[in-house]
C-alpha cells in the first residue's frame, strides 16, 4: 500500500509511541491467559501448532522500509519457529495493535487445504469483535476457527501422542 509522506509519519509516530507493556493492559491479562489455556487444550485435538502474536508497533528496521503487517507476520512466521514444524502445520495468529491489523499465517501443509475466504472470514470475525472492544471473544474466536481446521485436516488419531512443537504462550512485544 502506497502512503503518502504525511500518512508514513503519522504512523511512524504511532509506532514509536507504541509501548509493549501497553498489550497486556490492553488486551487483558485475562485475554492472554485464556488464549494460552485454549491453545494448549487446541493442540490435544489435533497435530498442528497454534502460535499468537502480538505486536503493540513495528520494529523500527521495519518501520523505516514501511514495512506492512503481512510482511511482519510473515518475518515473525519464520523467526519463531511456525514454519518449522513436522506436518508443516503450523498457523500464525498476528496482531499489529499500532496498524490495527490482523494476519493470519499458515504453513504449506495447513494452507493448501484450506482457501483465502476461509482465512479472511476468520479475521473478519476477529476485526468485528475487537472493533466491539471484545478483544478476548474476538481472539478466543479465532483460536477454535483455526482448531477446527486443523482438527479436519490433521486430526489426532486415538492413542496419537502428544507431541507439543511450539510453545502455547502468546507472544507479546
Amino acid at each position: 500500500m502506497a502512503r503518502t509522506p504525511w500518512q508514513r509519519l503519522v504512523r511512524f509516530v504511532r509506532h514509536l509511541w507504541s509501548d509493549p507493556a501497553d498489550v497486556p493492559r490492553r488486551l487483558g491479562r485475562d485475554t492472554i491467559d485464556h488464549v494460552q489455556a485454549q491453545v494448549r487444550a487446541s493442540e490435544g485435538r489435533h497435530h498442528g501448532e497454534i502460535r499468537v502474536c502480538i505486536e503493540a508497533g513495528l520494529p523500527l528496521a521495519d518501520l523505516w522500509r514501511n514495512a506492512s503487517a503481512r510482511e511482519r507476520a510473515v518475518e515473525l512466521f519464520g523467526e519463531l519457529g511456525v514454519w518449522d514444524t513436522e506436518a508443516n502445520n503450523g498457523v500464525l495468529i498476528y496482531l499489529l495493535l499500532a496498524d490495527r491489523a490482523i494476519e493470519i499465517v499458515a504453513d504449506r501443509g495447513l494452507d493448501r487445504q484450506v482457501g483465502a475466504a476461509q482465512w479472511q472470514a476468520i479475521v473478519a470475525q476477529m476485526h468485528d469483535a475487537f472493533q466491539a472492544g471484545r478483544f478476548d471473544a474476538g481472539l478466543q474466536a479465532a483460536v477454535a476457527a483455526v482448531d477446527h481446521l486443523l482438527a479436519t485436516h490433521f486430526p489426532r488419531g486415538e492413542g496419537a501422542a502428544d507431541v507439543n512443537e511450539l510453545p502455547d504462550a502468546p507472544v507479546l512485544r
